[in-house]
């Protein structure tokens, strides 16, 4: 009969005792806004990195949790015959706060910050691995290969995870507890349709609104250089019409620049082509006829200078 591994970072289902098991054996530390394990250094600020920290020591399963208690704090210890000079600990207090006026307003609480916007559903295009922990926080179901999902319920909490002097909970709700195993195991307050196993497949996209770009032309081609880091050659997309260049550009660095490239002049797409390098996109475009280009674009205004073949003209 399976058992489950119960040591931290773990979790997973097992049968032989002595299959090899990556855990976290010292408890979560929680200070000043920072989270980790006490056996391990990574420090990150949010509850998302938190949990996909790597385990840092391997051994075997097991059903006893041995991670050991947090230390508690040790008093001093003074004998009970020892004097106190009550002067002198006056002196060390610091001095009191005057009184606010009773008509000021108090300071505002601090407030949890609000859940980032989650996606709502999977990208049918995407592929499910077998085995996939469902994304929303407090479910974890995983997918377990039925391609028709229709009877799913997912049961989740949409807030963010709150820890505030010694208790642990979300803001979606008003439950708290003290330890984390506890924190772990509390359900979901929401309810959805259908479990998000792998989303958009895209994390936090920022929209590049404009890069810099040169052209060099000779009597059959112009030459363009788009300047963009680390685009991504698998999702990126690039359409070369008579007229225009279509962009959209993804990186790997979740940058996504996605425009329309009017050009000057018509051209052969069938002639022309691309190449995706490390710090730019090169186009080579091959002219309809030998007209000379003042410049790439048709929406840019003409300066009366003319470019040269052979020679770049930046924009």
């Amino acid at each position: 009969m399976a058992k489950k591994c119960v040591h931290k970072g773990c979790g997973k289902s097992y049968e032989d005792e002595n299959e090899e098991c990556v855990y976290h054996p010292g408890p979560p530390v929680f200070h000043e806004g920072q989270k980790g394990w006490k056996c391990c250094k990574p420090r990150v600020l949010t509850f998302d990195e938190f949990m996909t920290i790597p385990p840092c020591t391997t051994g075997k399963h097991s059903e006893v949790d041995d991670t050991p208690a947090p230390e508690a704090a040790k008093a001093p210890n003074v004998p009970n015959d020892t004097p106190v000079s009550l002067g002198s600990l006056q002196e060390s207090l610091p001095a009191p706060l005057p009184r606010l006026p009773t008509a000021q307003t108090p300071a505002a609480r601090p407030t949890a910050s609000p859940a980032p916007p989650e996606d709502e559903d999977d990208d049918p295009s995407l592929p499910i691995p077998d085995g996939q922990q469902c994304k929303r926080r407090g479910c974890g179901q995983k997918y377990g290969g039925d391609s028709s999902r229709q009877d799913e319920s997912c049961v989740h909490h949409p807030g963010v995870p709150i820890f505030h002097e010694g208790s642990k909970g979300y803001s979606c709700c008003k439950r708290r507890v003290l330890e984390f195993d506890e924190f772990m195991k509390m359900e979901g307050c929401k309810t959805k349709d259908r479990h998000l196993f792998v989303g958009s497949g895209r994390k936090g996209e920022e929209k590049v609104d404009t890069v810099r770009h040169d052209f060099y032309q000779t009597g059959t081609t112009v030459v363009t250089s788009i300047f963009l880091k680390k685009i991504d050659k698998e999702t990126s997309k690039i359409d070369i019409t008579a007229n225009q260049v279509n962009l959209d550009l993804r990186t790997s660095d979740s940058k996504r620049y996605n425009t329309e490239y009017p050009l000057f002049a018509t051209i052969n797409p069938e002639q022309s082509k691309y190449r995706i390098l490390g710090t730019k996109l090169e186009l080579t475009l091959a002219k309809a006829d030998g007209t000379s280009w003042p410049v790439l674009r048709s929406d840019e205004p003409l300066t009366g200078e003319m470019i040269q073949v052979g020679r770049a003209g930046r924009a």
